[in-house]
């Protein structure tokens, strides 16, 4: 059984920076692990996630140029950084595993992950 702990999350400025960690239990070494977001009234997004070797990566549009994903399998974590936050960031972020597959076109589709983080709030203000 794998469980994920999400930390980073909190109020920054726009223009300001997080970093955002997921803590897994269990084994991930075979799983794609992402990060996802959901706002208000939205639905989940992904909006970056990454291949268990690390050789393959995926961002969403929003997220190009201003986050980056980053993964140690040996301590079992993966990190998001996020720069250049804007009000449109804020929201309930999440950290998901799932069975790699092979396929980079579908690292950002929340379907394709099994295991779930309770998620982290990030609130960006104006």
């Amino acid at each position: 059984q794998v469980q994920l702990v999400e930390s980073g999350g909190g109020s920054v400025q726009a223009g300001g920076s997080l970093r955002l960690s997921c803590e897994a239990s269990g084994y991930v070494h075979t799983m794609q692990m992402g990060w996802f977001r959901q706002r208000p009234g939205k639905e989940r997004e992904g909006l970056a996630a990454i291949s268990p070797g690390g050789r393959s990566i995926s961002y969403a549009n929003s997220a190009k140029g201003r986050f980056t994903i980053s993964r140690d399998n040996a301590k079992k974590t993966i990190n998001l950084q996020m720069n250049n936050l804007e009000p449109e960031d804020t929201g309930m972020y999440y950290c998901a595993a799932g069975l790699w597959v092979g396929v980079t076109g579908e690292l950002l589709d929340p379907t394709k992950y099994n295991y779930w983080g309770q998620g982290t709030q990030v609130a960006v203000s104006a």
